[in-house]
């Protein structure tokens, strides 16, 4: 299954893409979408439109997750509120499953893993909200249960025997 990451933030959306199956997970774009209180149709409508660049139309196969920023206690204040709530319109608008997943410190990550980059800070705030999604997307791949395999053979691969 094929998955699209939304980190939703205040100015920018940190978009990655990562399969199930193989389990790789890649940043894809900062969208300059504010998210926050300003979570309305037009931003709705831009998300959507990258939810089809990166998945296709429904019905094809494809699934999204919200990072949830929850408070460091784990519980949820106004703002996990908030991505609920729009995780159900992207839902209802692009009919596609919508998934929430811990957000906790995936920035800190991003910030960690472009520390000695060589990267300006003006260059590391461009792919932060990218970097950030693909953690809160690894984190949610990690959690699931191994891929089954595609092939089941009915008869050893290698004989042992006669």
């Amino acid at each position: 299954m094929r998955y699209v990451c939304l980190d939703l933030g205040g100015k920018r959306t940190g978009v990655a893409v990562g399969d199930s199956i193989t389990r790789v997970v890649t940043p894809v774009e900062v969208l300059e979408a504010p998210g926050g209180s300003q979570m309305g149709s037009e931003y709705l409508a831009r998300l959507a439109g990258a939810l089809r660049e990166h998945l296709g139309d429904p019905p094809s196969p494809g699934e999204v997750v919200l990072g949830l920023p929850l408070n460091m206690d784990g519980s949820e204040g106004p703002g996990a509120t908030a991505v609920r709530q729009f995780g159900a319109r992207l839902a209802a608008a692009t009919g596609r499953v919508v998934h929430f997943q811990d957000e906790r410190l995936t920035s800190v990550d991003a910030d960690w893993s472009m520390a000695r980059s060589g990267l300006t800070h003006g260059q590391k705030k461009k792919r932060r909200d990218a970097l950030a999604a693909a953690a809160i997307l690894r984190d949610f791949l990690a959690g699931m249960s191994p891929p089954s395999p595609t092939r089941q053979p009915s008869q050893p691969e290698y004989p042992t025997g006669p």
